[in-house]
């Protein structure tokens, strides 16, 4: 417990900068996977060779790989002086984005084709169609698997901490180094993540339940 009284402040500020830079790529990897599902369901071939391509690539390359490209190769030759927030944001988003991609893709052949369609029948574009029949629709089967996802993703944001970022892997290791005892810890970074993961979780269950209504 004296680990915890003693050192609060670090935890708090691990806890924070966990919360945070999860938050952000959440946001991020939700806008572009909604984008990259829109490309891998689309009539354009180059839209869906793109999508595809993404998907391919970003599910089949290890997270600290993204995360050494993101900080060693992206600031030297694209965005110089990016904040190592940004950076690990960036990694973190763009690979969680291939895994919300296909949890939409999903939802949205769970869409009886016939109401695109109909769509079309009236006169909608394909991303009219997309925007305001299809994904209103797919979002009840798309809540269940994004919840994993954004845990995952919390989970994921503890690579962050060895790369210039305060968060909670971060705080462990310093305390850590100056000897303290590792178990305990380690056993409240673990309850920080449980209160994080268990929030991530209630929520989507109360969308979930939300939407069983409105059905």
């Amino acid at each position: 417990m004296n680990v915890l009284l003693d050192h609060l402040p670090q935890f708090r500020e691990g806890f924070l900068g966990t919360l945070s830079i999860t938050t952000a790529s959440a946001a991020l990897a939700l806008v572009l996977g909604v984008v990259i599902a829109g490309f891998r369901v689309s009539p354009i071939p180059p839209l869906r060779a793109f999508g595809t391509a993404w998907v391919t690539l970003l599910r089949n390359t290890p997270l600290t790989l993204l995360f050494l490209i993101s900080f060693f190769v992206i600031p030297q030759i694209f965005f110089p002086g990016t904040s190592p927030f940004v950076l690990a944001m960036m990694a973190l988003g763009c690979y969680t984005s291939s895994f919300v991609c296909e949890a939409v893709r999903s939802g949205i052949n769970t869409v009886p084709l016939g109401q695109a369609e109909a769509a079309r029948s009236l006169g909608m574009t394909f991303f009219q169609t997309l925007r305001l029949i299809v994904l209103p629709q797919a979002t009840r089967s798309v809540i269940p698997p994004m919840s994993s996802i954004f845990i995952a993703l919390t989970k994921n944001s503890a690579i962050a901490g060895a790369f210039s970022n305060t968060e909670l892997f971060n705080v462990s290791k310093l305390l850590s180094d100056k000897g303290f005892a590792i178990g305990w810890i380690f056993l409240w970074i673990a309850l920080c993540y449980l209160v994080i993961t268990f929030a991530i979780s209630g929520l989507f269950r109360l969308l979930e339940n939300r939407l069983e209504v409105a059905r």
